[in-house]
């Protein structure tokens, strides 16, 4: 009787899997249709980037753009909530004017860092120093009263502005290995110009605020032309400027060769206290199994040196879009998707860390969960994540996508899990299926992540149409498959360090109450 009875379950599944696999056409040919025929991907990234703009958590701009994601999913008729989970010193970036005025007048291209404070509606002008090359600690503290009044130029100026595919263009062999060489010992040195203070970043920057410094000047060149990346200040009363590499080596220079260049600054940031952080989840509620879940994934928060396009407007426009064709033409899931737009990755994947964090009954039955970070790049890579089982479901899932579409993502089972970089961390950590729509390049390490020309104009929305064909269809067959998806976890390889194999990502608890000291 047992073995009558396992024979009637294998075929009842096979059944079901051939109805799964047969009947899932329809539905594609609609979601592929109506994402190529009525794309609102130009219009969401316009009303996201240009409207919005940067969303730096704690900003007035990351609020916006929450209310207005719960407002569009809501004019799609998607139940949509903004749900708090910490909060965070609130900042709004204002104007940066900053002019060298003197051996002559010139307007510099630069910005002040985020949080930074400002220059209390003055215009301050001073004199440059650099950095001196102190031997130890203790000539460091002996130099520091030389600060006083001045702005302290704490960077090394690039030998070069030109990125090294230009030299390898161009240049003759001897004159690029010539260059990278003089590079490299210039880089070496400055290196230890900022060891010998035997400070961390942010002390040496309080050091030198509390020596009376009228401001910093930094310049963190990417490596590429007009291309600067713009992270967070850590002094707490004097401005902290990032300066274009070309400014920041003219200014370099004449301070190098006792010209004494004077610069006016004003900088009109805003500290507005404390203010509550966010996740943005919308759903479509499932019909046959309500209480199992397929998400899509995106970090909503940017760094503010541009308007965050490609880190990660892309990837949340790709989730809106995907969310939009859901509820136009599979408007009845079998089971719920859920959305999930994150606050504060770039600070530590803090909102999706909340999420896991409050909501395990969703993540006890989570099916599947997609994300998309990396760039405005088509999708070319999925990985299994380390769970033993993914190359049964993911490649069946795929099996929908247009070949068009599939034929360019390079799949890894098991692969291993991912310990952070995005979100989908948060939930692989918790053993949930999380994976990373990981995509093309497109010069993204260089020129758009993190940097002051991560802007509309540097979105593919080719590709980007693609992400969402491909996640649309991804999360219906997971809505669709009559399958849970099993969570046993792989052996992972040998740790190389202490020979034993290598441990899961751990759970982490996010930072619930940031930008303090």
């Amino acid at each position: 009787m047992k073995r009558s009875f396992q024979f009637l379950s294998v075929s009842l599944l096979f059944a079901a899997n051939l109805a799964f696999s047969q009947g899932n056409s329809a539905v594609v040919d609609n979601i592929i249709k109506e994402a190529t025929q009525n794309s609102q991907l130009k219009q969401l990234a316009h009303e996201l980037t240009d409207g919005i703009g940067p969303r730096l958590v704690g900003t007035p701009q990351m609020k916006q753009a929450h209310d207005w994601a719960v407002a569009k999913y809501q004019s799609w008729g998607i139940s949509a909530r903004n749900e708090k989970w910490g909060e965070w010193r609130g900042w709004e970036r204002g104007v940066s004017h900053i002019d060298m005025v003197y051996p002559r007048v010139k307007t510099l291209e630069g910005m002040q860092l985020a949080w930074s404070p400002s220059t209390g509606g003055k215009t301050v002008t001073a004199e440059t120093i650099i950095l001196a090359d102190n031997p130890d600690s203790i000539t460091f503290q002996k130099w520091l009263p030389a600060v006083k009044g001045k702005f302290v130029m704490i960077s090394m100026n690039q030998p070069t502005g030109r990125p090294d595919y230009n030299w390898q263009e161009w240049a003759t062999k001897e004159s690029f290995e010539k260059m990278k060489a003089e590079r490299e010992v210039q880089t070496a040195a400055w290196r230890n110009r900022t060891l010998n203070t035997r400070l961390s970043a942010k002390n040496f920057a309080l050091a030198l605020e509390r020596a009376g410094a009228a401001g910093i000047l930094a310049s963190n060149w990417s490596a590429g032309f007009g291309v600067n990346k713009i992270f967070g200040a850590h002094t707490t009363k004097i401005p902290t400027i990032d300066l274009s590499l070309e400014d920041y080596g003219l200014l370099y220079r004449l301070t190098e060769s006792g010209i004494k260049p004077k610069i006016s600054v004003k900088a009109d940031s805003k500290e507005h206290g404390m203010v509550p952080t966010f996740n943005t989840l919308a759903e479509i509620k499932g019909t046959e199994k309500p209480d199992e879940y397929v998400m899509l994934s995106a970090h909503f928060d940017s760094w503010d040196g541009g308007t965050g396009a490609t880190d990660n407007a892309t990837g949340t426009i790709t989730m809106l879009e995907a969310m939009r064709i859901l509820k136009k033409v599979y408007p009845n899931p079998k089971r719920t998707i859920l959305v999930g737009h994150w606050g504060s990755e770039e600070q530590g994947l803090n909102g999706s860390r909340a999420f896991v964090e409050d909501h395990p009954e969703i993540v006890k039955n989570l099916q599947a969960l997609f994300n998309q970070d990396n760039g405005t790049g088509r999708v070319v890579t999925l990985s299994g994540q380390g769970f033993q089982h993914a190359s049964e479901y993911l490649p069946r899932w795929l099996a929908a996508v247009p070949e068009s579409i599939r034929s360019q993502i390079q799949t890894t089972f098991p692969g291993t899990p991912g310990s952070g970089g995005s979100d989908f961390a948060s939930f692989v950590a918790a053993g949930a299926p999380g994976f990373s729509l990981s995509s093309l390049g497109w010069s993204y390490g260089n020129y758009t992540w993190h940097t002051n020309r991560d802007t509309y104009d540097k979105i593919v929305f080719d590709d980007v149409q693609n992400n969402a064909i491909l996640t649309a269809i991804l999360v219906y067959m997971a809505s669709e498959d009559p399958q849970k998806t099993p969570r046993d976890k792989s052996i992972l390889p040998v740790d190389s360090r202490t020979g034993k194999p290598g441990a899961w990502p751990a759970q982490r608890s996010p930072t619930r109450k940031g930008g303090v000291n």
